[in-house]
């Protein structure tokens, strides 16, 4: 059986994106050529690929079964191509990297500063969210990759590697200084004013599951839409919350905030590098990445 390669490049954007118009967005193509070639490719294989839904398509069994072939070959493919075209490309251009509050404090910028040494041509672009619009914007190809503050869920197409693993504390104001002799239980304080990142975002998912498992339920006296706001509140006695520890240090040092001891560990967290192997809207990406790589 002969069938353009093109057809299985198009079937994995398409069972990538699980949407016609983003495949075609992505392919530089259109949702009317689109439709026609995977309309073709099921014919030639006669089988039914996919199921069409009202805001995209799902695979039907058959077309899992093609896509783990179809994912594998072509991201192979796709390396091989970097690596080709990125000899003579990667040291210019644009790379579009989102990352969230906690990933550009506690990686990012320590980062940047030796990679714009290095490759002073490349131009970086930052686009500052929470992880869930983060892995959104990934997805719909805005981005060529992204630093996310985990635990999050990825979609098992986009490949996710650990780059640092930090703490969390708990910390208040200088009012709780000395205000507990031995660490305590979550639940003890329960009447205390929390300060957090609100609904929406991964990380008060994290601490709702946390304190749900400790027995007791969180609820925020204060929201920020911003982790980098968290310190300076808490050290104005507005309320306790979970920071990173390794930022907490300069508040340590000018005693504006002290750490409340607990008696279990706050949850696991990462700074993950998050990409679609298969797809590098620009080549820069490629030295960028590798670049992290060695920076750990």
């Amino acid at each position: 059986m002969d069938i353009n390669f093109e057809y299985y490049k198009i079937f994995y954007y398409v069972a990538k994106y699980k949407n016609i118009t983003k495949a075609a967005f992505a392919l530089g193509s259109n949702q009317p050529n689109v439709t026609r070639v995977m309309k073709l490719l099921e014919s030639q294989l006669n089988t039914r690929l996919f199921v069409r839904e009202p805001r995209g398509v799902s695979l039907t069994e058959e077309g899992e079964k093609l896509y783990f072939h179809v994912e594998a070959a072509c991201r192979h493919l796709f390396y091989g191509q970097e690596e080709i075209f990125g000899r003579n490309l990667q040291e210019t251009g644009t790379v579009e990297i989102g990352a969230t509050e906690s990933a550009l404090h506690l990686f990012l910028l320590d980062v940047l500063h030796g990679f714009k040494a290095r490759y002073p041509e490349i131009r970086i672009k930052i686009h500052n969210h929470n992880t869930p619009d983060i892995i959104k914007e990934l997805m719909d190809g805005k981005l060529d990759l992204a630093l996310i503050t985990t635990p999050f869920p990825t979609p098992k197409q986009l490949f996710c590697e650990t780059m640092l693993d930090f703490k969390e504390i708990l910390a208040g104001g200088r009012q709780y200084k000395d205000r507990w002799e031995s660490p305590v239980n979550l639940w003890e304080l329960k009447d205390c004013p929390w300060i957090g990142l609100g609904k929406g975002t991964a990380t008060y998912e994290l601490y709702r599951a946390f304190f749900e498992e400790h027995h007791t339920k969180l609820e925020l006296d204060v929201e920020v839409a911003s982790s980098d706001l968290l310190l300076p509140l808490i050290g104005k006695n507005l309320g306790i919350g979970f920071v990173p520890e390794s930022l907490a240090v300069p508040f340590w040092e000018e005693e504006s905030i002290v750490q409340i001891p607990l008696n279990h560990p706050s949850p696991k967290r990462s700074i993950d590098v998050v990409f679609d192997p298969g797809w590098w809207k620009n080549r820069a990406a490629d030295t960028f990445y590798k670049y992290l790589k060695n920076a750990l």
